[in-house]
């Protein structure tokens, strides 16, 4: 339960006793009949016995459930009560933010004090419920009113099907299903050689060494699984273009975990931005993914690591991770950072979620080359450096996107 802190004011009970008191009071004084002050006096001693009642209450809202998840365009129910110390009655109101509806659920069975609503957001984010309550205090002369959150909707973003591509680089030594050009066990044909003392017999290919009269082995292209981290940009955003790209750097980063767990690879989360740092480490299967989206959106505590800086801390990031960033690339620390991890010898991809200029308006045709011309300078600048900036369009997908990655260098 959450205490809410209200704001007292007289009550509607108060204002019309005030009002009849000064009728009569006004009444006595133009007719000159002082006695119609005795309809105005039991009224006015009711006024001065604020003092004398009973304490103001405490109120307390709360949301059953107190946390929810759920992805873009799912309904949930949320029962809001709210109570008070001296069991005085209360009503409450259910509200949320802008781009949350809140509907009224009427199915007779929350309690008194208490209210039932359906919620849907149709944008991913963190979406607080709020409750407005009412309550009243001493002897019903005095209305307390107040908001406070009573429970939380985590909306998680809903990912394209289509898997990315991921930077050609040299993969882990553990098996996995990315094909690699090492020579291995696996299924894809790479070449046939000579037998030498201690190749495995079940790799004999006895049709070639029938025809050549020695025996021939059939080489295969091994299969490498990859660590894939999500560097997530939580940094502040200028109004206007910047702040309505960033809707797109969820969405990216789902789609990348959700590629890469599908395929069995390990996927981790980092988002960086200010000097708070949240970050999950590499691991595998589903629940790895809902994990991801938790430290995504910050939904709770006891799913990742926090720290402070401005740099990816070094136990986030397995050795030989790929890490594969969502930015618009206006903020010089984070650039700073996409270096810091190529350094350490991770292959790093940065997607531009940033379309044109960030500044809103009309603008010279002129300021658009200029900018245009800056952002492909930084693109020239961080793959010298050896991190390559992907552009993502807006008529594109994010595979198509990733599917023009140039060849990793060593």
């Amino acid at each position: 339960m959450t205490d809410i802190e209200l704001h007292w004011r007289a009550s509607p009970l108060t204002r019309a006793m005030a009002t009849c008191a000064a009728v009569a009071l006004g009444a006595a004084v133009l007719t000159g009949r002082w006695e119609l002050i005795a309809f105005a006096a039991p009224v006015i001693a009711v006024l001065c016995s604020l003092g004398w009642q009973r304490p103001l209450p405490r109120v307390s809202v709360s949301g059953t459930p107190p946390q929810q998840r759920c992805f873009e365009g799912e309904r949930l129910q949320v029962t809001v009560a709210a109570h008070a110390d001296d069991g005085s009655p209360v009503a409450v109101v259910a509200g949320a933010p802008a781009g949350m509806t809140v509907d009224g659920v009427e199915d007779g069975q929350a309690p008194a004090g208490s209210v039932q609503v359906a919620v849907k957001a149709a944008r991913w984010g963190r979406y607080p419920v709020d409750a407005t309550v009412r309550a009243l205090g001493r002897g019903g002369l005095l209305e307390g009113i107040g908001t406070a959150p009573a429970a939380q909707v985590f909306v998680f973003p809903v990912a394209p099907p289509q898997s990315t591509a991921l930077p050609r680089t040299e993969l882990l030594d553990r098996l996995g299903t990315h094909l690699t050009r090492r020579i291995g066990p696996g299924v894809e044909y790479a070449d046939i050689r000579p037998y030498v003392p201690g190749d495995q017999l079940r790799t004999v290919n006895w049709p070639v060494s029938a025809r050549r009269g020695a025996l021939h082995i059939t080489e295969r292209l091994t299969d490498r699984a990859a660590d894939v981290v999500v560097l997530f940009d939580t940094y502040p955003q200028p109004p206007g273009p910047a702040t309505v790209a960033t809707e797109r750097t969820a969405r990216g980063a789902a789609q990348v975990v959700q590629s890469a767990l599908r395929y069995g690879d390990r996927a981790g989360l980092v988002a960086l931005g200010g000097r708070t740092t949240r970050w999950l480490g590499a691991d595998i299967g589903a629940r790895q993914f809902y994990r991801i989206l938790d430290t995504m959106l910050g939904a709770t505590d006891s799913s990742y690591e926090s720290g402070t800086g401005t740099l990816a801390p070094r136990p986030a990031l397995p050795v030989g991770a790929i890490v594969v960033a969502f930015s618009t690339m206006l903020d010089t620390e984070f650039a700073l950072a996409l270096i810091d991890l190529r350094r350490r010898g991770h292959a790093v991809v940065a997607v531009d979620v940033l379309q044109g200029c960030p500044v809103e308006g009309d603008l010279d045709p002129l300021i658009d080359r200029v900018w245009g011309m800056q952002r492909s300078f930084m693109y020239r600048d961080m793959a010298t450096v050896g991190v390559d900036i992907v552009a993502w369009p807006d008529e594109a997908t994010l595979d198509q996107a990733m599917a023009l990655l140039p060849e990793r260098r060593r």
